[in-house]
Formats: structure tokens, C-alpha cells, sequence
């Protein structure tokens, strides 16, 4: 992320990178659910995410970071990367670009556009998938940022698609996706009471991962910054 950018174009790239990530997540479990069964559905979902993310963080990344998630942005702002004045208007463009690219997605469809799932996602096992999920989507983040920053898009990417698949929940690992999908009852949708559940255990992957993160990938005292940004 470039510090030069001013905040209103990191956010737009935010607030698009959302909507696109969520109408990408949505619009593919829909066409993958009416073209094959569960197996071949879940395959159809996850190709396209975790392809939309490698293309979202390249285009993206340079202008704002391309977060897309409030618990990356408030990695990124517990380790000082990110300003704690912008991380509230961060999370809000995000949640609004998800609500915006599920409705797409559902007019994409000639699907009704307000919608509230009824596909229940709760319990134990649930909530440490998200947690884990989340973890590891942390610790791919800041380990590329710290040795390989080039390979981040590519890393995300991946490790999402492999996360939909060795995970309970199919790996949401975002507050603002878990929001979004409550909206949309199709194959991608949650239940909104297991949304609170699923936030939490994401929080608790993200304090985990941050807390960690210095152990694998010391970074260098920055001298004469006063440490705030």
C-alpha cells in the first residue's frame, strides 16, 4: 500500500474490491449449485475466489492494500501499517462493497435482490474452522509481506482455495463476507444467527496470527517515527 494515496481512492479501491470479491464468492456458488452437485458446486465456488483474489490484490494492492477484509485491515492497523483514523472508514467501505457485489450477483441472476439466508452455519466446529481459516490467512499475508511482497496476490489466492476445502465452514475469514453472505440465500449464504459466531472466531484467528507474526518475522526498529502513523 502506498502511503502517497489519498484515503478517498484507497477507498473506492477498497469498496470495489469488495464488491467484486463477494459478487465473484456468490455468483459462483449460484452457477455452480445450478449446474452440478454438492461436490462439483463447492469446486465451481472456490476456483473462481480464490482466481478473483489474485486479480483484486494485483490491481488493488498498489492503491489501497486491498484488504477487502476488516480483520486484515485491523492487522494491518494493530502493527501500525495502517492508520487506526482510517480503519473505521476501511471496514465501512468494505462492508458496503459486499453488500453491494452480493445484490449484483443476485441480479446477474434474475434473482430477488434482497434475500436472507436460511443456510445454517453454527457450532464448535464451525467456529474453529474460522478461526484457523482466519489464522492462516493472517500469517500468509504478513510472511509475504515480510520475505516475498511480490507473491502475496498468489499466496492469498491459493491459500483460500485450499482453505474452502480443509475447513468446517469453507473458509469465510472475513467479517465483511460473512455480513454480505447472510444476504444471499444460495449455496454461499449464512444463516444470520451464526454470524456473530463466525466474527468472533475470525477476530480471535487475527489477534492470534498478529501476536505470532513478530516470533517468524522480526521487523527493524524504525527510529525517529514516534511510532504513530
Amino acid at each position: 500500500m502506498s502511503a502517497a494515496e489519498p484515503l478517498a481512492r484507497r477507498l473506492l479501491a477498497e469498496g470495489l474490491g469488495a464488491g467484486f470479491l463477494l459478487a465473484t464468492v456468490v455468483g459462483s456458488g449460484i452457477m455452480g449449485a445450478s449446474l452440478a452437485g454438492l461436490a462439483l458446486a463447492l469446486l465451481g465456488n472456490t476456483l473462481p475466489t480464490g482466481a478473483m483474489l489474485v486479480v483484486l490484490i494485483l490491481i488493488f494492492g498498489p492503491v489501497s492494500g486491498a484488504h477487502m477484509n476488516p480483520a486484515v485491515s485491523l492487522a494491518f492497523a494493530l502493527r501500525r501499517d495502517l492508520r487506526w483514523r482510517d480503519f473505521g472508514s476501511y471496514v465501512a467501505v468494505q462492508l458496503v462493497g459486499a453488500v453491494v457485489g452480493v445484490w449484483a450477483a443476485h441480479l446477474m441472476f434474475a434473482l430477488p435482490v434482497w434475500q436472507i439466508s436460511t443456510h445454517v452455519r453454527t457450532g464448535s466446529a464451525q467456529w474453529l474452522s474460522e478461526g484457523v481459516a482466519t489464522f492462516g490467512l493472517v500469517l500468509t499475508i504478513f510472511g509475504c509481506v515480510a520475505r516475498v511482497p511480490t507473491a502475496a496476490p498468489y499466496a492469498v489466492g491459493l491459500y483460500i482455495t485450499a482453505a474452502y476445502w480443509f475447513t468446517a465452514s469453507t473458509s469465510f475469514a472475513n467479517p465483511a463476507v460473512t455480513i454480505a453472505r447472510a444476504l444471499s440465500d444460495t449455496f454461499s449464504g449464512i444463516a444470520p444467527s451464526g454470524v456473530v459466531g463466525f466474527i468472533l472466531a475470525q477476530l480471535a484467528g487475527t489477534l492470534a496470527a498478529v501476536t505470532l507474526c513478530p516470533r517468524l518475522w522480526p521487523r527493524e526498529p524504525t527510529i525517529g517515527t514516534g511510532g504513530s502513523r
